[in-house]
């Protein structure tokens, strides 16, 4: 029998793993409401699932992609919300300077959304 080998999603070195599952599993344990005591029945879990499922797609806001839902990002809607939150920056910016020790936020959209991000080489 022939093995087929399919590329991993997982973190370097770690074999038993698979960061998506994991990272969403965080953000469902530490979210408030979290169940403290075991469900009971399977409809009652279910049912809590699926709204957290709805909450963590269309509530939530993710950093990884300019702070914008995945609902949003899907459909493109984060285009117009980033566009926004520029110019709602630059105003605020403009109107009290010093609430800004440094730059702005740019606000833009990322292309490519890894879980785990390159680093840049910062050492020269």
């Amino acid at each position: 029998m022939q093995r087929i080998l399919v590329p991993s999603f997982s973190r370097p070195s770690v074999s038993d793993d698979n960061p998506y599952s994991e990272a969403l599993f965080r953000t469902m344990k530490y979210r408030p409401g979290f169940p403290t005591k075991p469900f009971d029945s399977l409809a009652e879990a279910r049912a809590w699932v699926a709204g957290f499922v709805a909450w963590y797609n269309h509530e939530h806001l993710h950093s990884g992609i300019g702070f914008v839902a995945p609902a949003d990002r899907h459909a493109g809607h984060d285009v117009a919300i980033l566009a926004h939150r520029r110019e709602v920056y630059a105003r605020a910016a403009s109107r009290h300077p010093e609430r800004w020790s440094g730059r702005l936020r740019q606000w833009n959209r990322p292309e490519t959304v890894r879980l785990t991000p390159e680093r840049e080489d910062t050492a020269a």
